[in-house]
């Protein structure tokens, strides 16, 4: 008996691991050796191509495609109709199976509807991607991403309430209270 839910139009392949509490709604498909972990939400027409990584309560939006080369930590939230790609000069005539390069969404991050990421990067935990945003470098932790091409607007807290403002190397939530520190371009939460 599974423990995870999958909608009667859903497709489960044969090789598959899903993790308890998992739900997978309308029309999606998960294919052989992806793997999801516990208490995940997979949208409505949704792809999870072989061997993608999904961590525990990541929540992907309907008309998502998770293609090979993708790992989404735990606490991920991919925004309707966002794309993943995983090659940089794809033709139809030319294969380029063995080109696949990795992109990394790291925990907590948000990625928003209708929002690019060119693989090969990878996005730092609990980063804000705003919708419609095209992700074409490397993203730092609690970064702030917007426009097109994508650009640091600034830090958001992981409350995604409010943004992280900073004097010298000590930051504050306006929202939260939330405390960081930023020493040598890193951000790190500290305190409350």
């Amino acid at each position: 008996m599974k423990d995870y839910f999958a909608h009667k139009t859903s497709i489960v392949d044969d090789g598959a691991q899903i993790g308890k509490g998992t739900k997978i709604w309308h029309f999606s498909h998960i294919s052989s050796g992806a793997k999801i972990g516990r208490d995940c939400i997979i949208g409505q027409n949704v792809f999870i191509a072989p061997n993608v990584v999904i961590g525990n309560n990541v929540k992907i939006q309907n008309n998502v495609s998770v293609y090979t080369g993708v790992v989404l930590e735990d606490d991920v939230f991919c925004g309707p109709s966002m794309v993943f790609t995983n090659v940089i000069n794809p033709r139809s005539a030319i294969p380029r199976r063995d080109q696949y390069r990795k992109t990394i969404v790291g925990k907590g991050a948000t990625i928003g509807a209708n929002a690019t990421v060119i693989c090969g990067h990878t996005i730092g935990e609990n980063a804000f991607l705003g919708a419609g945003t095209v992700v074409t470098k490397d993203v730092p932790a609690y970064g702030l991403i917007l426009d097109v091409p994508g650009r640091l607007a600034g830090y958001m807290c992981e409350c995604a309430e409010g943004r992280i403002k900073f004097k010298g190397s000590s930051g504050v939530c306006g929202a939260c209270g939330k405390r960081y520190l930023k020493k040598k371009g890193e951000i790190r939460k500290y305190g409350r």
